[in-house]
Order: structure tokens, then C-alpha cells, then sequence
């Protein structure tokens, strides 16, 4: 396969994964004022698997900017746009090519307590002018639910992704070139 075919293909399939984890987040999640919890993060696990931290941070952060911009629930903020960056790269930096439960949870437990636990809710603190602490206690209920939640669906999804061989099927196109 040529090096143009991989990439327009590699460009393919990060564009489905930007395009539906807008779907998932924008229609398939729970939103409250300071907290979503839903599925969303599931394609910008699957690009770190699949991709590594690059890609996985840049379909995050598209994803994330493009949703804001096409389904706007409030004023827009860099802070969420470089929180779910972030996000990507650790799904990235623990899953790309080391896939096991012990890294499914490191990468769970780094998102939900450092990105999304304090991150997210400093940009909450700033957005609307409330008490961090007061925040992270009704942060950290959430992050009881969705941590639990990600790690159990990425598990499972993990097991089916390796017995269909997904990552086989896609090694000529997950390559380490950058498109």
C-alpha cells in the first residue's frame, strides 16, 4: 500500500472518530451544568489505541472545539478544548500498543482524577465563579459513576477489539508516519 493511501486512509478513519464522538458526546451523554456523563470518550480511546497520544489528543480536541462550535451548550472555552487534549494523549500514552487491564485502568484513573476531576472543574470554577472545593465534592459523585463505567467498557471492548483484530487489520494504516 503507498504512503498516500495510508495517509488519506489514516485521515478516513480519525475523521469518522472525530465525527462520532461528536455524536456520542453532543447526543448521547447526560449533561448537567457541571458535569456529562455518557460514552463520548470511547472513540478518543479508540484512536489511542489504534494511533498513539498525537492523534488521540488531536481527535479529542477537534472533536471537542467542532462540537462546541456545531452544538454550542454554553459559552465556549479553551480550558475544556485543552482538557480533552489532554485526555486523548492518555489514552494514547497508556493504550497505544500495551493494551491490558492494568493500563486501561491508569489511563481511567489519570483522565477521571487529574483531567477531568480537578481540570474540569477549575475551568467550571472560572467559567461561572464557584467555589473549587464546593465543586469537587459534586465533581468527584460523577466521578464515581463514569470511572467505574469506562474502565468496565473499555475492558470489554478491549477483549472484542483484539478477538476481531482490529489493530491487525489496521497496522498498515496505524503506522508511526505522521500524515
Amino acid at each position: 500500500m503507498s504512503r498516500n493511501t495510508q495517509n488519506t486512509q489514516k485521515l478516513a478513519i480519525l475523521s469518522v472518530l472525530v465525527a462520532l464522538q461528536i455524536v456520542l458526546a453532543r447526543f448521547c451523554s447526560f449533561n448537567a451544568w457541571n458535569a456529562r456523563i455518557g460514552i463520548g470518550f470511547l472513540p478518543v480511546a479508540l484512536s489511542g489505541i489504534l494511533f498513539g497520544p498525537l492523534y488521540a489528543a488531536l481527535v479529542a480536541g477537534l472533536s471537542d472545539f467542532l462540537g462546541a462550535l456545531l452544538f454550542p451548550v454554553g459559552a465556549y472555552f479553551p480550558g475544556f478544548t485543552l482538557t480533552a487534549a489532554l485526555m486523548g494523549a492518555g489514552f494514547g500514552i497508556f493504550l497505544y500498543r500495551r493494551l491490558s487491564l492494568l493500563r486501561i485502568l491508569a489511563a481511567v484513573a489519570l483522565n477521571q482524577l487529574v483531567f477531568s476531576l480537578l481540570l474540569n472543574t477549575l475551568w467550571i470554577s472560572i467559567l461561572y465563579g464557584a467555589d473549587f472545593r464546593g465543586l469537587l465534592s459534586s465533581r468527584f459523585l460523577q466521578l464515581l459513576v463514569i470511572a467505574p463505567i469506562q474502565f468496565l467498557l473499555l475492558s470489554v471492548l478491549s477483549s472484542v477489539w483484539e478477538r476481531i483484530g482490529l489493530r491487525q487489520a489496521l497496522r498498515g494504516i496505524a503506522s508511526d508516519e505522521i500524515i
